[in-house]
């Protein structure tokens, strides 16, 4: 890997002092991100006037964190972050496929399902029941795709046919039945073939983040299928998907780095390690990598995961907004690290598995159990049209429980890659086990944030 490339942020401050300001008086994210699976939210332009949100209580400053319970569910036999690995530490090597899913993941994939295997089948199962996933899908291209309120928006399409994509090309690899190959071949050269923009709101960034990413993970499991246009869609992704995403980490919109909360910039860093990786650009793969260990916004590791707390607790800077997009979160920056994995770079481990203990916060709290909490205080808007702050005081119960198919991809990783205890996590991935996929989540984008289908792919 060559060496990491900096990534310059606009008027982003630096990274330590965004942390220290938000514990204090003036820190914060977003007007909105990607919406919960139960409900999408909207975010208007910062360059348009910004709207308030409704001010909270005065906060406390600093940490006024508790002490966490310890764990009453999954394994208990050490702390994340002192747990001694029963694997090796050390990353795959990068290579084709090399994206959320390598050579070895299929062959286990294919084994344990025609094996009859448990949990794999039952993940299988949840494959072929979606409609998704059913060969002779026919794609609906579109020359621009919109997101955002008060524009044309028909990202709709896109969403549904990239993961059409990607489920007959995971029914193909794992079942050899090429019909699914040639859906997946054929839904994806027709957007390559016809898609020249993605435009609308600041809503834009994520459209380009998440099916930006979504988009060359489908490519890099056809790549080489015969038939299939790989210089089209890598051109597709360097031209229109990644501009938007490099420039979102690099500029936030030209808003204030506080102003977008941290699923915005994690889609973002998914969509350009994706691309570096299907495109063989090195120079894009340390772009995402040094932003996620050291950006300025909200979307790098250390500022995602705000707070420590005692017990192996990390609090997710989004928790006291909704579970939703806390949710999110945590899948978006599983899926970076996966990728990152597969390429010969452990994100996961970085800065003592601080991910990890996000997971851990995120996952207890939705299982009904009781997380610390320290106050910060919301600075939103752009720089010379408007600004206002609001303070973050508590969790969020908001869509509390809430399901989407992203724990089994870090459980996996953890626990049975690492051998690391992370109870709280392996207690969710067992709640939802089997996972599915897009479509599975309800019929709006929240329910295809995620590629899914954790318990086959990720499952060891």
């Amino acid at each position: 890997m060559r060496s990491m490339l900096p990534v310059t942020s606009g008027t982003a401050m630096p990274r330590r002092s965004l942390l220290t300001t938000v514990a204090g008086v003036s820190g914060g994210a977003v007007l909105a991100g990607c919406g919960a699976a139960s409900s999408q939210q909207t975010s208007p332009d910062p360059a348009a006037h910004l709207k308030p949100l409704t001010s909270g209580p005065t906060p406390t400053t600093g940490s006024s964190s508790t002490h966490a319970p310890s764990p009453t569910t999954g394994t208990t036999s050490s702390s994340p972050s002192t747990a001694q690995s029963s694997r090796s530490d050390s990353p795959t090597a990068g290579g084709h496929p090399g994206m959320l899913h390598t050579t070895a993941d299929f062959a286990r994939m294919a084994a344990k399902v025609a094996a009859g295997a448990q949990p794999w089948r039952a993940g299988w199962e949840r494959l072929v029941a979606n409609p998704h996933s059913q060969s002779g899908w026919r794609p609906r291209p579109a020359a621009t795709v919109y997101r955002g309120s008060g524009t044309p928006e028909n990202y709709a399409a896109l969403y549904n046919d990239i993961h059409a994509a990607y489920q007959n090309a995971l029914r193909w690899k794992v079942s050899g039945d090429t019909k699914h190959a040639d859906t997946a071949r054929d839904v994806l050269n027709a957007w390559a073939h016809t898609l020249t923009r993605v435009d609308g709101t600041a809503d834009k960034f994520l459209a380009a983040g998440i099916y930006g990413y979504q988009f060359a993970n489908a490519a890099e499991i056809l790549r080489g299928y015969a038939g299939f246009d790989l210089a089209a869609c890598q051109h597709l992704l360097q031209t229109v998907f990644y501009p938007l995403s490099s420039s979102f980490l690099a500029r936030h919109n030209g808003a204030f780095i506080t102003n977008y909360w941290a699923n915005w910039d994690l889609c973002s860093m998914a969509c350009v390690l994706a691309v570096g990786i299907l495109n063989g650009d090195h120079a894009k793969v340390d772009e995402a990598v040094t932003y996620f260990k050291s950006g300025a916004g909200y979307g790098s590791i250390e500022h995602a995961v705000q707070f420590l707390h005692p017990g192996g607790l990390g609090q997710w800077q989004e928790s006291g907004r909704d579970q939703g997009h806390t949710t999110l979160g945590i899948g978006l920056a599983g899926t970076i690290c996966e990728m990152a994995w597969n390429q010969g770079v452990d994100l996961y481990g970085y800065d003592d598995s601080r991910l990890l203990k996000g997971c851990e916060y995120v996952a207890r709290y939705n299982l009904g159990q009781d997380v610390p909490f320290t106050p910060f205080t919301w600075k939103f808007g752009a720089p010379g049209v408007w600004s206002g702050s609001k303070d973050i005081t508590a969790v969020s119960p908001q869509a509390r429980g809430d399901v989407r198919p992203i724990w089994e991809m870090v459980y996996n990783h953890y626990v049975a890659r690492r051998g690391l205890a992370a109870p709280y996590t392996a207690a969710f991935a067992a709640k939802v086990r089997a996972e599915g996929g897009g479509g599975d989540y309800g019929p709006n984008s929240g329910g295809y944030d995620q590629l899914g289908f954790g318990t086959l792919a990720f499952s060891r």
